[in-house]
């Protein structure tokens, strides 16, 4: 879940809070109950992908792998049962994935929870990166020596990934200049983009589990797992949504002179609005973040009731610390500033940035039991404390 800017890299955890790519929390049970193939097949809130059936067998189409590109990548999931009485021209597919899936690779820890809820998290053998891996059972499989360290994502180690025979590997990129992949595709090991981290809407983001339900063979459980997302969601933001008070909140921190904020359509903006608050920048375009001065922030936001998501930072001393103009702001005098960075994984990886995208009904119940302590008041949040 990156995005292509050039900020520097204090500024990318903030962009990552905006669009959204670590510690044991408790989680919530998710059914496994199944629906039908033909309701699984309906993408609902996702705008990144698309599932077919072409006869006997899904096609995955990856409309938007990283935001602005020119290019949908479309990928057949063909048993290997069938494979032989399958013919196809050449260039239909950019890539074919034989079912069944014993070994695979992925590359954003986006990917992480999805493998773990449809419980094939046993057929990851290779991860760049492994030290940003929170979820306990990953990190047992990454002490046993089950699941590889293979470098970095855009710089894979090719010789460890080619050694480990993976069947696929789902690919994260912020554009089509990934060397590494092409090499990979030349070893006939195929790559699939996952564009989880591209999507808006926080259901969207969610949504893409079904994208590994195809791969993995667990269709209707993939859309069980939603389904009961999404109701949760819906439910929680129609309870915050009764609510006539809505208290303002403003977002992100200072880097150097520019304050950094999500824009009015982003992710993160979403779920503020969603959980009954009153954003102050809802008004502002785009799905990224805004560069603001201290000046303009000052200006429109020392009033505001809640500070939400206030970057790296995880007490008032340290933010007091790196800016005075800090105190200037009523939520940091009254002690209403909230943030996801002290909820950390065994190596220090973020739980946010990997949990998340795929469980934003947990995202809004903290934003709501916060904003609205009356709705929710025997909840324990999973991923925003506040500021110690």
């Amino acid at each position: 879940m990156k995005q292509t800017f050039t900020i520097p890299l204090f500024a990318l955890a903030i962009v990552l809070f905006f669009n959204a790519c670590k510690s044991d929390v408790k989680k919530e049970q998710l059914p496994t109950n199944s629906k039908s193939q033909q309701s699984f097949l309906k993408v609902a809130y996702a705008d990144g992908f698309s599932i077919d059936i072409n006869g006997n067998y899904p096609i995955i189409k990856v409309n938007k792998p990283w935001p602005g590109a020119e290019q949908a990548f479309t990928y057949a999931v063909i048993p290997d049962s069938i494979l032989p009485t399958i013919t196809y021209p050449a260039d239909a597919y950019d890539a074919v994935i034989t079912t069944p899936i014993k070994k695979l690779v992925v590359t954003s820890t986006t990917h992480i929870p999805a493998l773990e809820s449809l419980g094939e998290l046993d057929k990851l053998v290779g991860f760049p990166d492994t030290k940003y891996i929170s979820s306990m059972p990953a990190r047992e499989r990454i002490k046993k020596g089950l699941i590889k360290e293979l470098g970095q994502n855009e710089k894979l180690n090719t010789e460890m990934t080619i050694a480990l025979q993976p069947d696929v590997i789902i690919g994260f990129s912020i554009d089509n200049q990934n060397s590494t992949y092409s090499t990979l595709e030349q070893a006939n090991i195929p790559v699939v983009y996952n564009g989880d981290w591209a999507e808006t809407h926080p259901l969207g983001k969610a949504e893409w589990i079904k994208f590994f339900g195809v791969l993995l063979g667990k269709e209707k459980q993939a859309d069980s797992i939603f389904t009961h997302i999404a109701k949760d969601y819906n439910a929680t933001k129609k309870l915050a949504q009764n609510k006539t008070n809505n208290p303002t909140v403003i977002s992100g921190a200072l880097y150097k002179d520019v304050w950094y904020m999500p824009t009015g359509e982003s992710w993160a903006a979403k779920f503020i609005a969603d959980a009954g608050g009153n954003y102050l920048y809802k008004d502002t375009k785009g799905n990224g973040s805004l560069a603001l001065s201290i000046e303009a922030v000052l200006q429109k936001g020392t009033q505001a009731d809640y500070w939400i998501g206030p970057a790296q930072f995880t007490a008032y001393q340290e933010m007091n610390a790196a800016n005075p103009h800090y105190q200037q702001f009523k939520a940091f005098t009254d002690k209403k500033v909230y943030t996801f960075s002290n909820t950390k994984g065994l190596t220090g990886g973020l739980l946010y940035y990997e949990l998340a995208p795929q469980r934003p009904d947990l995202v809004l119940k903290d934003l709501v039991h916060w904003l609205h302590p009356d709705l929710l008041p025997n909840y324990s949040p999973y991923f925003f404390t506040p500021l110690r």
